[in-house]
């Protein structure tokens, strides 16, 4: 098997923009008493498996999800090729909100890198565009239907073949384009893995008017990067999605 694609993308984020409220003192104190925690709640941007997140500003592409460590920290995940540890995370729905999380930890070999989100900044969910992530689920077997959500090419299903020939992969017949690297792959709602790229260049990546078939996808098991991360003890050991 060899790897022809990786489906990440890149774009500029737009500058944050701020806003000038005039108010009295004393007013103001009041104000920020009574309404701040509510405002501040309202104000976080909702992220779950399947949103568009920026990298550093100009590299797009997908989370596969987001919950807790065994830290309590707010963690989320993506494929390491799309920045590595260091890297600011942004929302693409909400460029100008600014950095909301890092990336603090990665394995190029299986291709992840995890994020440390600010809570105060982010609100985590477990359904985008109706795409649900209930927990992790075993790796897919041969037969077994497979689904995706990507921020380029939205959801699509498909059969597992199998286990890639790269340990730790698995091979599933959903479609992806650039900016879908990261995309969470699920089986009745059970996080399996993320998309980490085109299976071959012999087929287009996705179905299209005139060409029916498609090349498959190359999915990395959640469960192979979960067991790395706690061997390592990094930063999302005991992770556990939102909704799980």
């Amino acid at each position: 098997m060899k790897l022809r694609y990786r489906w990440c993308d890149t774009e500029r984020s737009r500058r944050r923009h701020r806003a000038t409220v005039k108010a009295g003192v004393g007013s103001a104190i009041l104000v920020l008493l009574s309404v701040a925690p509510l405002a501040h709640a309202d104000d976080r941007v909702t992220l779950g498996g399947g949103s568009g997140i920026v990298i550093d500003e100009d590299t797009i592409c997908t989370l596969t999800s987001i919950g807790h460590d065994n830290r309590g920290t707010l963690i989320g995940f993506t494929s390491a090729h799309c920045g590595g540890p260091g890297a600011k995370v942004a929302a693409e729905a909400s460029p100008d909100r600014g950095v909301l999380g890092t990336m603090v930890a990665g394995n190029e070999g299986l291709d992840y890198a995890v994020i440390e989100f600010d809570p105060q900044k982010v609100a985590p969910v477990n359904s985008v565009n109706g795409f649900e992530i209930d927990g992790i689920g075993p790796d897919p077997t041969f037969g077994a239907v497979a689904c995706k959500l990507g921020r380029t090419t939205g959801s699509s299903c498909g059969v597992t073949w199998g286990p890639g020939e790269k340990p730790g992969t698995i091979v599933n017949q959903v479609c992806g384009q650039p900016g879908d690297s990261g995309a969470p792959v699920t089986v009745d709602n059970r996080l399996v893995g993320m998309i980490h790229g085109a299976f071959s260049e012999d087929l287009p990546t996705c179905v299209t008017q005139y060409i029916p078939l498609h090349t498959p996808a190359v999915t990395m098991s959640i469960n192979a990067i979960l067991a790395d991360i706690t061997a390592k003890n990094r930063p999302g050991t005991g992770y556990v999605p939102i909704g799980a």
